[in-house]
């Protein structure tokens, strides 16, 4: 959630902010300035109210102690009208504060200086590429055609047992679902961040608080009888931890790392962009979240980037990383990069992580701070990224590994998976 006080003071930046984000609704500025300062003028009115009951409460002590009870009962009346008043004023406020407040989380996050202007992801700007898009021969299979042959996924029987979207993996494939995450994991623990295993399901405050609610509600699938919801990402509850809670400086950055299962409603249509595990309704990712230091924040993301990369860069992937354009950012986020491995059995790239600072977006809301060495309290700036989502990394893997005897499997991973080939 933006801060109130920028409006006031530099309403331009917020609407061109807005506009490069390609926003729809601009006139939602025009309407937050216009409630902020009927607020402050109505908490103006009641503070002014409040003291006066207060005054005249004191009065009637002095005037009672004086004997003067025909006063004292006409300032009895007067506080009595006043305490009314307060009452009715106060009740003002706070629907107009909760209306000023539920008007705030309908915007965006501004976007960072150096995020590029455009509105699809053709606008995004390629960072740099690193790997060598393997040569394979005229029979190169696509991943879930590898599948099949290897009996490694199987996506009719997810659709039997829940729906589409819901794959089901066996065999070599769920071995080679539990190597990458154990490796991943274990990546990013050498890194020095710190493993938790969170609720897979969260209250509305935590998808609040990371900014899902009220941007992605119909994305989410949701428990209605508990008011719970499934995560869309291990960021939502893992960010969570510290929310309404004031660190030390000395503590910072806050470094978390967890594995879990992902749910997302938005599978899409059908085709060949989302065939096979291209896009899923559950799927497995291993996540990263930095809380840090405004002042060193963005140092902060370009190291997870470059960790993100010595990730990719291990499991001997082709890939690219994206600076994403205003229009192709999520909700909350100032800057994302995007990586991207290519898939040769497709002969595409395919998002497998994005790195995202969001500033004070969602600490704000969460009420996440921090006391400087002066003593003053402030919010921190959140960090995640990927680290990584499995569906298309492992589709990368069988695709850019296939041979005519099987799959070579990556270095890196075979202590885990325990073979050195899928055959």
């Amino acid at each position: 959630m933006l801060p109130i006080q920028l409006f006031r003071t530099n309403k331009e930046q917020v609407l061109e902010g807005l506009k490069k984000k390609n926003f729809k609704e601009p006139g939602l500025v025009d309407k937050i300035i216009e409630l902020d300062e009927r607020r402050r003028a109505m908490q103006a009115e009641n503070d002014t109210l409040a003291a006066s009951v207060n005054t005249a409460s004191k009065s009637i002590g002095q005037l009672m102690a004086k004997g003067d009870k025909e006063k004292a009962e006409e300032m009895k009346s007067v506080v009595t009208q006043n305490k009314d008043r307060v009452k009715a004023v106060s009740d003002q406020l706070a629907a107009l504060e909760t209306e000023l407040h539920n008007t705030l989380v309908l915007l965006p996050n501004l976007p960072h200086s150096s995020v590029p202007a455009g509105k699809t992801p053709e606008d995004n700007e390629v960072v740099r590429t690193g790997g060598t898009i393997p040569d394979l021969s005229a029979q190169k299979l696509p991943h879930w055609e590898l599948a099949a042959k290897y009996g490694l996924m199987d996506f009719e029987l997810g659709n039997k047992i829940t729906g589409s979207g819901f794959p089901v993996f066996m065999g070599q494939g769920a071995r080679l679902q539990r190597a990458l995450i154990n490796y991943f994991l274990n990546f990013n623990l050498d890194a020095g961040y710190k493993e938790f295993c969170p609720p897979f399901m969260v209250n509305e405050a935590s998808a609040y608080g990371t900014g899902q609610l009220p941007d992605k509600e119909g994305q989410m699938y949701h428990a209605t009888e508990d008011n719970f919801y499934l995560i869309p990402t291990a960021e939502v509850p893992v960010t969570n931890i510290y929310r309404d809670t004031i660190l030390q400086e000395s503590e910072l950055p806050v470094m978390m790392t967890a594995y879990s299962p992902c749910f997302r409603r938005e599978a899409g249509s059908y085709g060949k962009d989302v065939r096979g595990l291209n896009r899923v309704h559950q799927f497995d990712k291993v996540e990263v979240v930095q809380l840090a230091n405004p002042a060193t924040s963005y140092n902060t993301l370009e190291e997870m980037v470059l960790h993100v990369e010595k990730l990719v860069q291990s499991l001997g992937l082709p890939y690219r990383i994206l600076r994403l354009c205003g229009g192709d950012m999520s909700f909350a986020s100032a800057l994302t990069y995007d990586f991207e491995v290519f898939s040769a059995g497709q002969d595409r790239w395919l998002e497998v992580s994005s790195v995202s600072n969001f500033e004070t977006f969602q600490s704000n809301r969460m009420k996440i701070r921090f006391k400087d060495s002066n003593g003053k309290t402030q919010l921190v700036h959140s960090l995640n990224g990927s680290s990584l989502a499995l569906p298309r990394i492992m589709a990368s893997i069988l695709e850019n590994n296939q041979t005519p005897e099987g799959i070579i499997i990556p270095e890196v991973l075979r202590l885990y998976f325990g073979k050195h080939m899928i055959n």
